[in-house]
């Protein structure tokens, strides 16, 4: 309860910095409007439904794209793992390529496969694959020793060594990384769509820019935190509850 006290009045210092802001007329009011102009355009998208159409393709995208990032990341992060070959050469590439920002894969993207949407669920790919598969490659690498041991012991080996020992003790890392791998799949569909006209919340704020209208691209920005907050609450955060709970860290 005291959590959710301090948050609410977080949040209403918050609004009432925004309103103070806007009170002192500081920047003109269609480039930065007012709590209430920003309600009444969240309401308004909701009400006639305009932001439907664009959550529903967006979320289309982010599933097929995020999907493919999770079933061939954690393929790649195991065999990473396993083989030495592969993470002094591949590895290293990985890495490298982590490092480079999502949005530049769109240019490559679009001379591929064309204006259409396998572009932006390649860029959603990109964006993901790499965290979740550096995040897997950890995960095995740091399972406790005496914990391969015990099973060796016990005559586990090869594919059962990983089903029953290795994958769960690292499945606190690979969860972190498919977090991660979410959270980078989001920001990396948001931007495809704005530079890709397609239907979808990308398009509704550069809608907003366009018709100058930053109650819209504000109205927008709040319906895709919330999107992305959902999805971690829902998702994310059982998933890490409940391994923690498993691993007798955290009680029901």
């Amino acid at each position: 309860m005291a959590t959710i006290i301090r948050r609410v009045v977080f949040y209403l210092l918050l609004l009432l910095l925004w309103e103070g802001l806007f009170a002192l007329r500081l920047w003109p009011e269609f480039l930065f409007p007012s709590p209430l102009q920003v309600m009444q355009a969240l309401l308004e998208g909701l009400s006639d439904r305009q932001y439907v159409p664009g959550v529903i393709a967006s979320l289309r995208r982010i599933v097929i794209g995020y999907s493919v990032s999770v079933a061939a990341g954690t393929l790649l992060g195991l065999a990473l793992a396993r083989w030495r070959l592969l993470e002094e050469t591949l590895g290293s590439l990985i890495l490298g390529l982590q490092t480079l920002p999502s949005i530049c894969w769109l240019p490559l993207a679009l001379l591929w496969f064309g204006l259409n949407e396998r572009a932006i669920v390649f860029v959603v790919i990109m964006g993901s694959l790499l965290s979740i598969t550096i995040a897997t490659e950890h995960g095995v690498k740091h399972t406790p020793p005496l914990l391969i041991r015990a099973a060796q012991t016990m005559g586990a080996r090869g594919v059962k060594m990983y089903v029953t020992v290795i994958l769960p003790a690292a499945l606190p890392a690979v969860i972190e990384g498919m977090k991660q791998g979410w959270s980078f799949a989001w920001r990396s569909l948001m931007a495809g769509e704005l530079l890709f006209v397609s239907i979808g919340l990308g398009q509704l704020l550069s809608m907003g820019r366009e018709l100058n209208d930053m109650s819209q691209v504000v109205a927008v920005m709040l319906v895709i935190i919330g999107i992305g907050l959902l999805v971690d609450r829902l998702v994310f955060a059982r998933l890490s509850s409940a391994v923690r709970r498993r691993w007798g860290l955290e009680t029901a």
